[in-house]
């Protein structure tokens, strides 16, 4: 849930900044970067936060191979998307790579679901929730 918490939470603040005056995030769409940066951002440290880092490699499904690399790949790949969606000239693009990461790692939480690993959301929620967050990074990418 602190995802989805991060991208409202950074959407609401960006978008009172450009009611305030902040020409840069007057409008919807670049708050919109600014909460998906923020999801983004928060999700990543979690791939190098010890205690949310074992529960991450935890949900690597059993099957793929080295799961702290996985991990570790996956947390820098969502803070590079996080930063560069935030650039105008790289923005469309980070929103692209995103939106494939997340269509990637799904099955990762589907099956840490059925695994029903302690903590994990569970699937129906998990997957509305993803819906949610690839519907933020597709309007970033087609705006």
């Amino acid at each position: 849930m602190e995802p989805l918490i991060a991208l409202v939470a950074g959407f609401l603040a960006a978008r009172l900044a450009g009611l305030a005056g902040v020409d840069m995030l007057d409008g919807w769409h670049p708050a919109l970067k600014v909460g998906l940066a923020a999801m983004f951002l928060l999700t990543a440290s979690a791939h190098f936060v010890p205690r949310l880092r074992a529960k991450l490699l935890a949900m690597v499904p059993p099957g793929l191979p080295r799961p702290e690399l996985l991990v570790t790949l996956t947390g820098l790949l969502e803070l590079a998307g996080a930063l560069l969606v935030l650039v105008p000239a790289t923005s469309r693009w980070a929103a692209g790579a995103l939106i494939l990461m997340m269509i990637a790692m799904f099955p990762a939480n589907v099956s840490a679901a059925r695994r029903r690993l302690p903590g994990v959301t569970p699937l129906g929620l998990r997957t509305a929730l993803q819906v949610l967050f690839v519907a933020a990074a597709t309007l970033t990418f087609a705006g």
